[in-house]
């Protein structure tokens, strides 16, 4: 199955959630994929990689595509998760309730901070990272999750990894290096902030074409559904 894919798997089976608890039984390609924020014709592949086509005039049954994504997601088993790094995002992440409804459960919680070791976090008390290794000997967690500053990330991740953790979640903003074998997905909410910075910046000039330029289109898209990058350079420079 394409990494793509996989990616868009947690999308629709949010979707798929959505609609099961309002009672909905079945759902056409075009109501998923729009609930989902993708194409139809790319929704409809993305699902044939499960075997699931639906029924022509009918749609997919909503249930039965639940168990089938949760199913190649890993979902229908219980994750076991760490959290290292309770400052700020790392006490909000091991607060959140909607971890236990999705599969995962967090078993540890860690960090070398004297002021932050031995409070309680959403039921777990917060263990120095020195007693790391001997937790997961003990717990055999599957997932860690780095909540760390990037000057320790690199050290506290070779840590990670050599206690045989081979799933990597990582908040630090910086590329993390690792053996062969381990999985490492970033999240980096300040580069997700500048895409949303560039594109409000774009929508500015694309406004302010319109109004300059005589028979400009309107902002965001010109006729040919691109950008009216002409206008755009006229205006910006």
């Amino acid at each position: 199955m394409p990494d793509a894919t996989v990616a868009r798997l947690p999308q629709y089976l949010r979707a798929l959630t959505v609609l099961a608890e309002r009672g909905t039984e079945t759902v056409s390609s075009e109501a998923l994929a729009a609930a989902a924020g993708v194409g139809s014709a790319k929704l409809r592949k993305d699902l044939s990689h499960l075997g699931s086509y639906g029924t022509r005039g009918v749609g997919y049954e909503v249930a039965r595509l639940v168990q089938q994504i949760s199913e190649h997601l890993g979902l229908t088993q219980r994750w076991s998760v760490v959290i290292i790094g309770i400052g700020n995002l790392g006490h909000a992440l091991a607060g959140y309730g909607g971890f236990a409804s999705r599969g995962f459960g967090v078993v540890g919680l860690f960090d070398d901070s004297p002021a932050v070791v031995g409070k309680r976090v959403n039921g777990l008390v917060v263990r120095p990272l020195a007693q790391f290794e001997a937790a997961v000997a003990d717990e055999r967690p599957t997932i860690a999750v780095l909540a760390v500053p990037a000057a320790v990330a690199q050290r506290v991740c070779d840590r990670v990894v050599a206690t045989g953790v081979s799933s990597v979640l990582n908040f630090a903003p910086v590329v993390l290096q690792v053996p062969e074998g381990v999985h490492v997905r970033k999240v980096d909410l300040a580069s997700e902030l500048q895409i949303l910075a560039f594109h409000e910046q774009r929508r500015a000039a694309l406004a302010r074409a319109a109004r300059l330029v005589p028979g400009a289109a309107p902002a965001g898209r010109g006729t040919s559904g691109e950008p009216e990058a002409a206008a755009v350079a006229g205006v910006v420079r």
